[in-house]
Protein backbone atom coordinates (compact mmCIF):
# COMPACT_ATOMS: atom_id res chain seq x y z
CA UNK A 1 0.00 0.00 0.00
CA UNK A 2 1.61 3.69 -0.88
CA UNK A 3 2.52 5.18 1.70
CA UNK A 4 0.28 8.63 2.23
CA UNK A 5 1.97 11.89 1.57
CA UNK A 6 1.93 14.68 3.75
CA UNK A 7 2.96 18.56 3.60
CA UNK A 8 4.88 19.99 6.31
CA UNK A 9 4.81 23.83 6.20
CA UNK A 10 6.17 25.28 8.34
CA UNK A 11 9.46 27.69 9.28
CA UNK A 12 10.69 26.53 12.88
CA UNK A 13 13.16 23.46 11.99
CA UNK A 14 12.85 21.79 15.16
CA UNK A 15 9.33 21.66 14.74
CA UNK A 16 9.97 20.18 11.11
CA UNK A 17 12.27 17.30 12.38
CA UNK A 18 9.67 16.43 15.14
CA UNK A 19 6.29 15.95 13.09
CA UNK A 20 8.94 14.30 9.82
CA UNK A 21 10.13 11.43 12.50
CA UNK A 22 6.87 11.08 14.08
CA UNK A 23 5.13 10.60 10.76
CA UNK A 24 7.96 8.45 9.17
CA UNK A 25 7.47 6.43 12.02
CA UNK A 26 4.28 5.91 11.82
CA UNK A 27 4.08 4.85 8.31
CA UNK A 28 3.36 8.40 6.53
CA UNK A 29 5.94 9.84 3.66
CA UNK A 30 7.05 13.88 4.79
CA UNK A 31 8.12 16.43 2.64
CA UNK A 32 8.54 20.03 3.78
CA UNK A 33 8.36 23.65 3.11
CA UNK A 34 9.82 26.69 5.03
CA UNK A 35 7.73 29.16 3.64
CA UNK A 36 4.40 30.11 2.14
CA UNK A 37 5.28 30.53 -1.15
CA UNK A 38 6.96 26.86 -1.62
CA UNK A 39 4.59 25.65 0.66
CA UNK A 40 1.45 26.73 -1.53
CA UNK A 41 3.55 25.43 -4.53
CA UNK A 42 4.34 21.92 -3.90
CA UNK A 43 0.63 21.56 -2.41
CA UNK A 44 -0.59 21.90 -5.84
CA UNK A 45 1.75 20.69 -8.40
CA UNK A 46 3.18 17.30 -5.87
CA UNK A 47 1.13 14.58 -5.40
CA UNK A 48 0.11 15.08 -1.38
CA UNK A 49 -2.62 13.89 0.57
CA UNK A 50 -2.51 16.36 3.27
CA UNK A 51 -1.26 19.51 4.53
CA UNK A 52 0.03 20.49 8.32
CA UNK A 53 -0.03 24.63 7.36
CA UNK A 54 1.60 27.15 10.19
CA UNK A 55 -0.41 30.11 10.59
CA UNK A 56 2.80 32.50 10.85
CA UNK A 57 5.06 32.01 8.17
CA UNK A 58 7.36 34.67 6.41
CA UNK A 59 6.88 35.81 3.05
CA UNK A 60 3.43 34.68 2.20
CA UNK A 61 0.99 33.75 5.76
CA UNK A 62 -0.58 30.52 6.49
CA UNK A 63 -3.84 31.94 5.21
CA UNK A 64 -3.02 33.58 2.02
CA UNK A 65 -0.95 29.63 1.22
CA UNK A 66 -4.55 28.20 2.27
CA UNK A 67 -6.24 30.59 -0.01
CA UNK A 68 -4.03 29.42 -3.29
CA UNK A 69 -4.51 25.56 -2.02
CA UNK A 70 -8.15 25.73 -2.31
CA UNK A 71 -8.39 28.00 -5.66
CA UNK A 72 -6.66 24.85 -7.29
CA UNK A 73 -6.70 21.57 -5.09
CA UNK A 74 -10.30 22.67 -3.26
CA UNK A 75 -10.62 19.34 -1.62
CA UNK A 76 -6.97 18.45 -0.25
CA UNK A 77 -7.02 18.24 3.77
CA UNK A 78 -5.48 21.09 5.19
CA UNK A 79 -4.87 21.45 8.84
CA UNK A 80 -3.60 24.55 10.37
CA UNK A 81 -1.12 24.86 13.25
CA UNK A 82 -0.97 27.75 14.97
CA UNK A 83 0.45 28.92 18.12
CA UNK A 84 -2.35 31.31 18.70
CA UNK A 85 -4.06 30.04 21.30
CA UNK A 86 -7.11 32.12 21.24
CA UNK A 87 -10.62 31.77 19.55
CA UNK A 88 -10.99 34.06 17.02
CA UNK A 89 -7.93 32.96 15.41
CA UNK A 90 -8.95 29.57 15.27
CA UNK A 91 -12.54 30.27 13.93
CA UNK A 92 -10.65 32.59 11.11
CA UNK A 93 -8.55 29.31 10.21
CA UNK A 94 -11.55 27.62 9.86
CA UNK A 95 -13.35 30.32 8.01
CA UNK A 96 -10.67 30.48 5.28
CA UNK A 97 -10.96 27.03 4.65
CA UNK A 98 -9.10 24.81 7.17
CA UNK A 99 -10.45 21.53 7.78
CA UNK A 100 -9.07 21.54 11.26
CA UNK A 101 -6.52 23.30 13.72
CA UNK A 102 -4.47 21.94 16.27
CA UNK A 103 -2.69 24.77 18.64
CA UNK A 104 0.62 24.55 19.71
CA UNK A 105 2.44 22.75 21.66
CA UNK A 106 0.25 19.50 20.94
CA UNK A 107 0.85 16.07 21.47
CA UNK A 108 1.72 14.02 19.19
CA UNK A 109 -0.64 11.58 19.56
CA UNK A 110 -3.45 14.11 19.19
CA UNK A 111 -1.90 15.00 15.63
CA UNK A 112 -1.89 11.37 14.79
CA UNK A 113 -6.32 11.52 15.91
CA UNK A 114 -6.67 14.18 13.53
CA UNK A 115 -5.06 13.36 10.48
CA UNK A 116 -6.95 9.99 10.95
CA UNK A 117 -10.12 11.79 11.01
CA UNK A 118 -9.12 14.57 7.99
CA UNK A 119 -7.93 11.17 5.89
CA UNK A 120 -11.37 8.55 6.57
CA UNK A 121 -13.04 11.54 5.10
CA UNK A 122 -11.25 12.00 2.10
CA UNK A 123 -11.06 7.97 1.81
CA UNK A 124 -14.77 7.83 1.41
CA UNK A 125 -16.17 6.75 -1.98
CA UNK A 126 -17.73 9.82 -2.60
CA UNK A 127 -16.32 13.18 -1.99
CA UNK A 128 -19.86 14.20 -1.80
CA UNK A 129 -21.01 12.29 1.01
CA UNK A 130 -20.00 12.31 4.86
CA UNK A 131 -20.46 9.50 7.00
CA UNK A 132 -20.21 8.51 10.51
CA UNK A 133 -21.50 5.67 12.63
CA UNK A 134 -25.13 5.20 11.01
CA UNK A 135 -25.66 9.11 9.80
CA UNK A 136 -25.10 10.21 6.44
CA UNK A 137 -25.21 13.68 4.76
CA UNK A 138 -25.16 13.76 0.94
CA UNK A 139 -23.66 16.86 0.03
CA UNK A 140 -24.86 17.21 -3.79
CA UNK A 141 -28.65 16.17 -2.76
CA UNK A 142 -28.77 17.78 0.68
CA UNK A 143 -30.46 14.56 2.07
CA UNK A 144 -29.47 12.96 5.46
CA UNK A 145 -30.19 9.29 6.76
CA UNK A 146 -29.85 7.80 10.16
CA UNK A 147 -29.75 4.32 9.43
CA UNK A 148 -32.40 3.65 7.00
CA UNK A 149 -34.33 6.61 7.69
CA UNK A 150 -34.11 9.64 5.34
CA UNK A 151 -34.30 13.11 7.46
CA UNK A 152 -35.78 16.47 6.44
CA UNK A 153 -33.50 19.40 7.80
CA UNK A 154 -33.96 22.99 6.74
CA UNK A 155 -31.13 24.73 5.20
CA UNK A 156 -29.58 26.14 8.62
CA UNK A 157 -30.07 22.95 10.40
CA UNK A 158 -28.18 21.29 7.43
CA UNK A 159 -25.28 23.62 7.28
CA UNK A 160 -25.14 22.95 11.22
CA UNK A 161 -25.07 19.40 11.18
CA UNK A 162 -22.56 19.14 8.47
CA UNK A 163 -20.46 21.53 10.78
CA UNK A 164 -20.66 19.09 13.57
CA UNK A 165 -20.10 15.57 11.09
CA UNK A 166 -16.73 17.85 9.95
CA UNK A 167 -15.69 18.25 13.57
CA UNK A 168 -16.04 15.20 14.94
CA UNK A 169 -15.31 14.90 18.87
CA UNK A 170 -13.91 18.50 19.25
CA UNK A 171 -16.08 20.66 21.72
CA UNK A 172 -17.16 23.74 19.71
CA UNK A 173 -17.75 26.95 21.33
CA UNK A 174 -21.29 28.56 20.53
CA UNK A 175 -19.36 31.53 19.44
CA UNK A 176 -17.64 29.00 16.63
CA UNK A 177 -20.68 27.48 15.47
CA UNK A 178 -21.78 31.12 15.46
CA UNK A 179 -18.94 32.62 13.08
CA UNK A 180 -19.13 29.50 10.92
CA UNK A 181 -23.01 29.06 9.98
CA UNK A 182 -24.67 32.43 10.40
CA UNK A 183 -21.40 34.13 9.93
CA UNK A 184 -21.72 37.14 12.42
CA UNK A 185 -20.16 37.95 15.74
CA UNK A 186 -21.33 36.46 18.61
CA UNK A 187 -23.76 38.25 20.78
CA UNK A 188 -23.68 36.67 24.49
CA UNK A 189 -27.45 37.40 24.72
CA UNK A 190 -28.39 35.25 21.82
CA UNK A 191 -29.52 31.66 22.01
CA UNK A 192 -29.38 30.89 18.31
CA UNK A 193 -27.51 28.16 18.40
CA UNK A 194 -28.76 26.43 21.20
CA UNK A 195 -32.20 26.65 19.73
CA UNK A 196 -31.21 25.31 16.52
CA UNK A 197 -28.95 22.49 18.39
CA UNK A 198 -32.06 21.46 20.08
CA UNK A 199 -34.03 21.63 16.65
CA UNK A 200 -31.33 19.41 15.29
CA UNK A 201 -31.59 17.01 18.20
CA UNK A 202 -35.42 16.66 17.77
CA UNK A 203 -34.49 15.20 14.46
CA UNK A 204 -31.33 13.43 14.31
CA UNK A 205 -31.68 11.51 17.86
CA UNK A 206 -33.40 8.24 18.57
CA UNK A 207 -35.82 8.18 21.83
CA UNK A 208 -34.30 6.85 24.91
CA UNK A 209 -30.66 6.84 23.10
CA UNK A 210 -28.42 9.05 24.33
CA UNK A 211 -27.89 12.54 21.91
CA UNK A 212 -25.69 12.61 19.43
CA UNK A 213 -24.54 15.71 20.25
CA UNK A 214 -23.25 16.32 23.57
CA UNK A 215 -23.55 19.67 25.55
CA UNK A 216 -20.16 20.39 26.85
CA UNK A 217 -20.58 22.43 29.75
CA UNK A 218 -19.25 25.83 29.68
CA UNK A 219 -17.99 25.60 26.44
CA UNK A 220 -20.48 24.44 23.96
CA UNK A 221 -21.29 21.11 22.14
CA UNK A 222 -19.49 18.23 20.80
CA UNK A 223 -20.82 15.53 17.94
CA UNK A 224 -19.57 12.51 18.84
CA UNK A 225 -21.71 9.79 18.51
CA UNK A 226 -20.87 6.33 19.11
CA UNK A 227 -18.73 4.16 16.11
CA UNK A 228 -20.85 1.32 16.78
CA UNK A 229 -23.97 2.82 16.23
Amino acid sequence: MKAMRILIVEDEPGIVRFLERGLVAHGYQPLSADNGEDGARLAVDETVDLVLLDIMLPGLDGQEVLKRIRARRPELPVLMLTARDNLQNKVGALDAGADDYLTKPFAFEELLARIRALTRRTDQPRASLIEIADLHVDLLSRRVWRGEKQIELSSREFALLEYFMRHPGQALSRQQILSAIWDYAFDPGSNVVDVYVRYLRRKIDRPGESSLIETVRGVGYRFDPPQNA
